[in-house]
């Protein structure tokens, strides 16, 4: 009997349960977000969202649509819980992060509600394993009011280009510096550590810039390590938007694909750092 057709109890009623062929499509996107041991997840007929936060400055979502399950329902508007992440991924990864070819884990999650446990059944290899992990009280988070009409620059890359970005730019600065502009040098990114300045441009018509809409011309400076967190997210992904509003807030949006194709986001929000009016150092 497949593990997806089983039933933890018969006439127990869950408000939200979700299966998946292969736990590592979730574990992956998990790993990406996992900077703190604590994280947010929101449940909806679209899908799971897990939101994880630190500093009150850095926001990061990963986003596990509906279709990427084999089943996933949800009883009530919404369903919001926190819980350990760390613990979360323990258990997904309980029969190894790496499994031998043509093997999965497949996994059946379930959660009856408020106060009560979210429980896993993992199975791999006709052998099953259950676990149950203690949620808590959601937090209030950071609303990063990020809505697209608020938007004004936004520039989408594929991902081999930041990757190569940050391999050369100079790590020991405490700070990225990021210009977006409608002219030269259009996409700038700036760092100022031991070894000096470094920049990194990138005309609008290279290669490696799929979409651009600068409006005005912005610079930005962002605490490196606050940004670093989300280099997780960039290894996993294809393309990244990287947009900014007024107030110079950032988003990085990370587009995922798993290895059945399938294509999952990972978003992360910054602050600018509080002293990116001074002078240029």
């Amino acid at each position: 009997m497949p593990l997806s057709a089983q039933h933890p109890a018969s006439g127990e009623s869950f408000v939200l349960s979700a299966s998946l062929d292969n736990a590592r499509h979730l574990s992956s996107l998990l790993r990406a977000v996992h900077f703190q041991d604590h994280a947010t997840c929101f449940a909806t007929t679209n899908g799971l969202r897990v939101t994880v936060e630190a500093a009150k400055c850095v926001q990061a979502n990963a986003f596990i649509q509906a279709e990427i399950f084999q089943e996933f329902a949800v009883q009530e508007e919404s369903v919001t819980f926190r819980i350990n992440l760390s613990v979360l991924l323990d258990c997904l990864t309980i029969f190894g992060s790496s499994s031998l070819p043509g093997t999965s884990t497949a996994l059946r999650m379930c959660y009856r509600g408020y106060g009560y446990p979210l429980m896993l059944f993992l199975e791999e290899g006709g052998v099953v394993t259950v676990c149950k992990i203690n949620t808590q009280e959601p937090e209030e988070l950071l609303d990063f009011d990020f809505c697209s009409t608020k938007v004004v620059n936004k520039i989408i890359l594929q991902s081999e280009g930041l990757r190569e970005a940050f391999a050369e730019l100079d790590m020991t600065s405490e700070v990225l510096q990021i210009t977006m502009s409608p002219d030269k040098p259009y996409f700038r990114l700036s760092t100022f550590g031991n070894a000096g300045s470094a920049h990194v441009d990138y005309p609008k018509d290279s290669d490696l810039v799929e979409a651009f809409y600068c409006n005005q011309t912005q610079t930005n400076r962002y605490k490196i390590s606050l940004l670093k967190p989300s280099t997780k997210a960039l290894v996993l992904s294809c393309k990244v938007s990287i947009r900014t509003d007024a107030q110079g807030f950032l988003s990085l949006q990370y587009m995922i694909r798993n290895e059945d194709g399938q294509v999952c986001f990972v978003e992360y929000y910054c602050c600018p750092n509080e002293d990116a009016a001074e002078a240029e150092l």
